[in-house]
């Protein structure tokens, strides 16, 4: 089973000292991560190759001294940069130092030219502080070098939580990491700055993990594979869900179909498009499997939800923003149905997520996901500074989901779904292919149909995000929004055959 727990850098820390306290020597884990380091580093570069490694002045230096060692042992030409006084090392970063029996040159001794391969081992995940002076300035013509960069944990210059750059940051070619993968290796900038990620086995048990207890993950389906089964053979429409989908007027109707269908393609037993009178035809003229029920305003709403068998709704969708579609909002809420809030139904509460806040109940952490993208998101928290002054994707979502009590979905290229208590999980399967009008009402629709199946919210969201990024992969370029719920067919089919090999 692949793992997809994603460590802090607090709780890597962590895991280190459980390690460390279990038996397993801190200079004996340094040793293991610099020889992971040195294997990358030599499947590279030919045999007798030239290596330029520049270490800084913590533990990540201290792999880079192990990695210089091994590597040396080995045959290669090793030039090795210290960025600081080797005076000032300390515990097992100057234990290594002291192993390594080569000159050790100073940051005014840079050059490109000593090395076929740059091993950066200059900061680690922890860098937190902007990069400036000699470092910023050796980092600087290490891109100019146009030489390929091994990083070692992540690329110098990256902050391990956030993926975001501290000033100046190395672009390297390939990074090896230990145990497990830290945020930054799956947020953007830090993701693309990383390169090809090796995860590297340092002997850290995963049984650290259990006391350790992390809430961040990587989106994989081994996270949420049963939401994705046969239905049972003596099982029936209504015991797979009924969603309501609202629709907006005769010119914004294609967001509604679009999401209503893919809550049908996703498993959903009925679906009922809830349409404005002067959009019924046009909508009953373009559905053929999908069910169409006039529903004028939030009375029409109303008498939808009088059958408790339709248990979820999808808001958002074309519906055009303003206090009508708050209302909607606020009944759907009310009813204490599932529900997906997108596009429309966020911005009609801009400026104003306190409003929103007010309507949700704490049952509603289990029922509710709110879909924005970057810019629905800014205008929805645009008054509350406590959520916009983080910085990163993970931070905000993390907030927002907090703030709402609800599960929130901050799409991008990096996806971050957030639940109230402090879960989170990033994707990391999407494609630029999915950056087309229409593509964020599928994965509302996808939402939905979960959900009408009796799906949580968080365990919903995060697979439909999977799902919904692999139809895109699936397809490609020329992707349009409504070649994605037809996707979804092989995707979910691919997943239960897998499954059921499994079993």
């Amino acid at each position: 089973m692949m793992a997809h727990e994603l460590l802090t850098t607090n709780e890597m820390a962590q895991a280190d000292s459980l390690s460390v306290r279990a038996g397993t020597p801190s200079l004996v884990l340094m040793e293991r991560a610099g020889r992971a380091v040195a294997e990358a580093a030599a499947k590279l570069v030919p045999f007798c190759g030239k290596m330029l490694i520049v270490c800084g002045p913590g533990n990540n230096g201290g792999d880079g001294f192990v990695a210089a060692r091994l590597l040396k042992g080995r045959g290669y030409r090793i030039s090795l940069i210290l960025l600081g006084d080797r005076g000032l090392l300390r515990g097992d970063a100057r234990a290594m130092a002291d192993m390594w029996d080569g000159p050790i040159g100073s940051a005014e001794e840079f050059d490109p030219a000593e090395g076929d391969l740059i091993i950066d081992a200059v900061f680690g995940a922890g860098l937190t502080r902007p990069i400036v002076g000699d470092a910023a300035a050796v980092l600087n013509a290490m891109n100019r070098s146009e030489k390929p960069i091994l990083a070692v944990d992540l690329p110098s210059g990256i902050d391990g939580n956030t993926g975001q750059i501290c000033g100046v940051a190395v672009q390297a070619h390939t990074t090896v990491t230990f145990f497990r993968l830290k945020p930054a290796h799956i947020l953007y900038p830090g993701r693309k700055k990383c390169g090809n990620v090796i995860l590297a086995d340092i002997g850290i048990s995963a049984g650290v993990l259990d006391e350790i207890q992390p809430k961040l993950r990587l989106n994989s389906p081994d996270m949420w594979s049963g939401l994705i089964d046969v239905p049972d053979e003596e099982g029936h429409k209504f015991n797979r869900g009924h969603l309501i989908v609202l629709s907006g007027g005769p010119e914004s109707t294609g967001a509604a179909r679009l999401a209503a269908h893919a809550a049908a393609r996703i498993g959903a037993g009925l679906v009922t498009v809830a349409s404005p009178s002067e959009a019924l035809l046009v909508n009953a003229v373009a559905l053929s499997d999908i069910m169409v029920k006039s529903s004028d305003g939030v009375e029409g709403l109303r008498r939808l939800l009088d059958d408790r068998r339709r248990n979820a709704v999808v808001l958002g969708p074309g519906n055009g923003v303003g206090d009508a579609l708050r209302d909607c909002v606020g009944l759907a809420l009310a009813s204490d149905r599932s529900l997906v809030l997108d596009a429309d139904a966020l911005t009609s509460f801009e400026g104003d997520a306190k409003g929103l806040q007010s309507l949700v109940l704490p049952a509603h952490a289990k029922k509710v996901v709110a879909t924005p993208h970057d810019g629905e998101f800014s205008r929805l928290f645009k008054h509350e500074a406590e959520i916009l002054i983080q910085k990163d994707r993970l931070g905000r979502a993390q907030a927002a989901a907090k703030f709402l009590g609800i599960v929130v979905i901050l799409k991008g290229p990096d996806c971050v779904i957030a639940a109230p208590d402090g879960r989170a999980t990033i994707n990391q399967n999407g494609t630029p292919w999915l950056a087309t009008a229409g593509s964020g009402d599928v994965l509302a629709g996808i939402i939905g149909g979960l959900l009408a199946q009796g799906a949580e919210a968080y365990e919903a969201a995060t697979a439909a995000v999977w799902l919904h990024a692999d139809a895109g992969r699936s397809i490609g370029p020329g992707l349009l929004a409504h070649d994605l719920p037809l996707a979804l067919r092989d995707v979910v089919s691919r997943l239960i055959s897998e499954h059921a090999r499994q079993k």
